[in-house]
């Protein structure tokens, strides 16, 4: 049965989604495991040839076009508009539109106005005219949506920097919060670290209120151009949004009255902390957002383009381009290669390279050279705690993330290396880390601890996705994996967080996944942790999860899960199969025990089947998540690397036992 389509937007329902059938008669368990045995040496041949001599394996990390669009504004708005680059961006832009005339935010996905405004206006800059079909399809869907009125803050500043639309009109973001101590409310450091890097130079910004030359009208975004912002009635007093409405409004009046030596101060203060806070390569935090706002604030606060901090911030962004066969020009939002690496590095072991083979020790080389041994924002809720882990990205010291920090940990104890107490010492500092960044609910998250406010999320500004980082079960499932795997499966801090992920289990048997697609990812992340600390396979929580995985499993023998799972129940674990979500469906049932049960079977021969050539996944579909929903990512190494790890645990067993590793 072939999956049909939901005409408004584009995507299968999930029955039709999950509704697939394999031809000809099942293949018996002697013949999956051949077939696993060959498509796992494939996929080990495929990833070895992909490793930097560096040592780093790196996969493209797409999001969607808001990051062209606002990299061609951030050029106009310098006045460094590139023609070869403008054309390339454009191409690529041009080829994402949907035929309705829209954007998406991943594939298969809905229009999106937010996305749709911003890659109309990047169109428009590189010469689209606004009557042409592509673009009058655009302009008519965006009207009928509201309009510019209808989009989020940060594209309504985009505009705003060009007249498209009044400052007066945003919220109002003083720069004082610079000034505001760890414990008052709203304080940037209740803001999770994207955001709050984010928040900073936006400051800046909202102060000054720069407004460059238009190069064209917009009248055709608005409803009517005469009233581009039809006042809309302010919520209840009594609700939290009209309580924030209403302090909107008192911040406006603020601005009038602002003492200027204050503001100035201020304005200072957010400059220093952004300088502070610039990573080697020039980047900031290693993502794209936030270096873009910090170049923008600092050039309104009088630092010229060749000053070495703007130079250095402009050559990073360049660093995020993907230029492709076609000669268009992609931005990616993030580059994961600390991520990707020790992911490789665990998919290689498991799928049975020697541990002392020379790719896996020249990557240990790599990753030993990327830990992080100071301070960053996390120790201003840990300040007596000793650094010791590991970013995401080539360079992001501030910022060194606890998921990255386990699964590093994971990777080296994959690894005989030659200086083997360089790796026992590096470990020991993760270990202590991320232990000590455990928050007091017993889980832990990405970035900071106990970062669990609720009220940033409140704020009129914070309309573009999730701005707080409490503890994920994704996240926490992997540190009580690695502390297992470190001989500490009966730490009390291990059993807290086993504690905590047993709670939040969800009735079906599944676990929400905060940074991948969705429950399938939870799921698959919980189930391995839980039985590396011990929980047997027997467990009621486990049998329900394995209940539930069988009860999601597409037709053709593999998973898959829409990302509007994050909104709507129905969608929970329901999509087109994928590599990478079959895989950590996999992982979840092989830890479970089920590794002679009829679902893994099935699964496995569907990645056996669906393996290419030479011997990778393809996998449009985007299963990493940014913010639930409002931002997601396709990581183009997922569909190598997950699959593999689950091949080669189907082929050899789980990776070692967890009384095997050193520690107490």
């Amino acid at each position: 049965m072939t999956a049909t389509t939901d005409g408004s937007t584009g995507a299968p329902t999930p029955r039709a989604a999950a509704a697939r059938t394999t031809a000809g008669t099942a293949p018996g368990a002697d013949q999956v495991l051949d077939a696993a045995k060959l498509a796992a040496q494939r996929g080990v041949e495929h990833l070895l040839a992909r490793q930097d001599a560096q040592g780093w394996w790196k996969g493209d990390l797409e999001t969607n076009v808001t990051m062209d669009a606002e990299d061609l504004l951030l050029r106009q708005f310098l006045g460094i508009q590139d023609d070869k680059v403008l054309a390339a961006a454009a191409l690529f832009i041009r080829g994402q539109q949907r035929d309705d005339g829209t954007w998406a935010t991943f594939y298969g996905g809905p229009g999106e106005l937010s996305a749709t405004i911003e890659a109309y206006v990047a169109l428009r800059l590189a010469g689209d005219l606004p009557e042409a079909p592509h673009m009058a399809r655009a302009s008519a869907w965006i009207r009928a949506k509201g309009g510019i009125a209808s989009a989020r803050v940060f594209t309504r500043i985009w505009l705003a920097l060009f007249g498209w639309w009044k400052w007066d009109d945003l919220p109002e973001l003083p720069p004082e919060l610079i000034f505001l101590p760890p414990w008052v409310p709203l304080n940037i450091y209740d803001f999770g670290c994207w955001a709050r890097q984010t928040i900073v130079p936006l400051t800046v910004v909202s102060a000054k209120r720069p407004v460059r030359p238009a190069p064209f009208a917009l009248d055709e975004l608005h409803t009517d151009a005469r009233r581009p912002n039809p006042p809309k009635p302010l919520a209840p007093l009594a609700s939290w949004s009209g309580t924030f409405q209403r302090l909107d409004k008192v911040l406006h009046a603020y601005r009038k009255v602002a003492p200027r030596k204050l503001r100035r101060a201020a304005m200072r203060g957010a400059a220093r902390w952004i300088v502070e806070r610039q990573e080697n390569d020039g980047c900031w935090g290693g993502i794209q957002p936030p270096a873009v706002y910090s170049v923008i604030a600092l050039h309104l606060l009088g630092y010229d383009l060749q000053h070495p901090v703007m130079r250095a911030g402009l050559e990073s962004l360049d660093r995020f381009a993907v230029w492709r066969e076609d000669g268009s020009r992609m931005i990616e939002a993030c580059q994961s290669p600390v991520w990707d690496t020790c992911l490789a590095v665990i998919a290689l072991a498991d799928a049975g390279v020697p541990p002392d083979h020379p790719a896996l020790v020249k990557a240990a080389d790599w990753m030993l050279a990327e830990e992080i041994t100071r301070p960053g924002d996390w120790a201003v809720r840990r300040p007596q705690l000793e650094p010791g882990g590991w970013a995401f990205e080539f360079h992001n010291d501030n910022y060194p993330d606890i998921d990255d920090t386990a699964e590093v940990i994971l990777a080296l104890r994959r690894v005989r290396h030659p200086r083997q107490n360089e790796v026992e010492a590096a470990i020991a500092r993760g270990v202590r880390w991320s232990a000590g960044m455990q928050s007091k609910n017993g889980a832990w998250a990405a970035f900071d601890a106990d970062n669990t406010s609720a009220f940033p999320n409140r704020l009129p500004f914070c309309d573009f996705g999730e701005v707080i980082d409490p503890p994920s079960a994704d996240v926490t499932a992997h540190v009580v994996e690695m502390l297992a795997y470190e001989g500490k499966a009966h730490d009390p801090r291990t059993r807290r967080g086993v504690e905590w992920l047993l709670a939040e289990q969800e009735a079906n048997g599944a676990w929400f996944g905060r940074w991948g697609v969705n429950y399938v990812y939870g799921t698959g992340s919980v189930v391995p942790a839980l039985t590396a600390a011990g929980i047997p396979a027997s467990h009621p929580a486990i049998r329900r999860a394995v209940g539930w995985l069988e009860s999601v499993q597409n037709d053709d023998g593999g998973w898959g899960e829409d990302l509007r799972s994050y909104g709507e129940t129905e969608w929970m674990g329901r999509g087109p199969s994928t590599a990478s979500q079959t895989a950590w469906a996999l992982l979840a049932l092989l830890a479970a025990g089920e590794r002679e049960g009829r679902a893994a079977e099935r699964g496995i021969a569907w990645l056996a089947e669906n393996q290419r050539e030479d011997g990778s996944w393809d996998e449009p579909y985007f299963t990493g998540t940014g913010f639930p929903w409002d931002f997601s990512i396709n990581y183009h190494l997922y569909r190598q690397v997950f699959p593999l790890t689950a091949l080669g645990r189907y082929v050899h067993g789980e990776p070692f036992s967890p009384n095997a590793a050193k520690g107490s």
